[in-house]
């Protein structure tokens, strides 16, 4: 992000009345490498390419946020591996970590991983440091640690449902593996900023916090998102695009001052939900009308999205998600002209 973008990110979170609003998305290997041109695994294994796709978004939508901007990640195997979870690599599509842990009696056996060496976190860390001068020459800046959350890791690590489950079977044993999950994520985070002090600011990624009823979630989700985010930054940046009305209300009490959320829920319910103290990315229906539908549908759906919502402060128009496989360089010009003209 550049400096000019950044202080408006933070004029956003401070409740101030900016008009027109901004607009900003996050993008990362669902949608960036196939809309640069490249498969996914070039996008992975070529710093080249990783960079060059971000600077093409860059110079395609100049007056637009990208979040966290420059993301250097491997998809959902970045932390898990970290832990020694295999990770699975197509040329194409997605790549996954699979579970290793095959019964909760193994959690006992897990060690905090080491993160300045361990899986690909040293990848993360060098493919910035090589992109960083050509990143500050374009007038930007490394301003986000990011990492997946607690509950997001455990499922991999274990397998969703199976981890729904010991919930329930086996709290004390998931209490060790979210406590000892979440020590290794303020490491990360710590190293992160190490390596980058002009890092001032947190994205967290658990869609799992929405899986959960409002019990598991006191007990399971905001103990651990609120040692995460006790962390001394300015944006502390939450993305859950699964439901999110069970942990609305407590998201600023982990200390969360920005939520991108899915489409379950409308713009003046979160706002109602999070008090007000929340500032939202969101949340146009990202498949079905920014990826499939047409720049007259976006612009429609877009002016329907604003015209909801009479208190426009503390928002900045997106889609609900980060941007989708297959969304259209016009979908995207599209909604960002229509969020300018409606809001000037």
């Amino acid at each position: 992000m550049t400096t000019p973008q950044w202080e408006t990110l933070l004029a956003v979170i401070r409740g101030e009345s900016i008009r027109p609003l901004p607009t900003g998305f996050i993008i990362d290997s669902p949608w960036l490498p196939n809309w640069a041109g490249h498969t996914i695994l070039d996008y992975f294994t070529s710093d080249p390419v990783w960079l060059g796709s971000h600077q093409r978004a860059l110079t395609e939508f100049p007056d637009t946020m990208f979040l966290p901007g420059f993301w250097s990640e491997y998809g959902m195997c970045t932390e898990p591996s970290a832990f020694g979870a295999v990770s699975i690599w197509t040329e194409n599509e997605f790549p996954f970590a699979k579970p290793m842990i095959r019964s909760p009696e193994e959690v006992d056996l897990l060690e905090k991983p080491n993160v300045r060496t361990d899986g690909l976190l040293p990848f993360v860390i060098k493919r910035l440091q090589h992109a960083r001068p050509e990143i500050e020459r374009n007038g930007h800046a490394i301003r986000f640690a990011v990492a997946r959350g607690p509950l997001n890791i455990a499922t991999f690590l274990m397998g969703t449902t199976e981890f729904l489950e010991c919930l329930k079977l086996e709290p004390t044993r998931m209490h060790r593996l979210l406590g000892l999950i979440t020590d290794y994520l303020v490491d990360w985070i710590a190293w992160q900023r190490e390596c980058f002090p002009s890092i001032d600011g947190i994205l967290l990624l658990d869609d799992i916090v929405g899986f959960v009823g409002e019990a598991d979630f006191r007990a399971f989700g905001l103990p651990y998102l609120q040692r995460v985010y006790a962390t001394d930054v300015t944006v502390k940046f939450f993305h859950n695009d699964a439901p999110c009305k069970v942990a609305a209300p407590f998201l600023a009490d982990a200390g969360i001052n920005l939520l991108n959320f899915g489409v379950q829920h409308s713009l003046a319910e979160m706002q109602t939900w999070t008090g007000g103290k929340v500032a939202l990315l969101g949340n146009l229906p990202p498949r079905d009308v920014l990826a499939l539908g047409t720049p007259a549908d976006v612009e429609r759906e877009v002016e329907k999205m604003l015209g909801s919502l009479p208190d426009q402060t503390r928002l900045i128009p997106s889609c609900g998600g980060g941007v989708p496989p297959g969304v259209p360089t016009a979908n995207l010009r599209c909604f960002i002209d229509t969020v300018r003209r409606a809001t000037a």
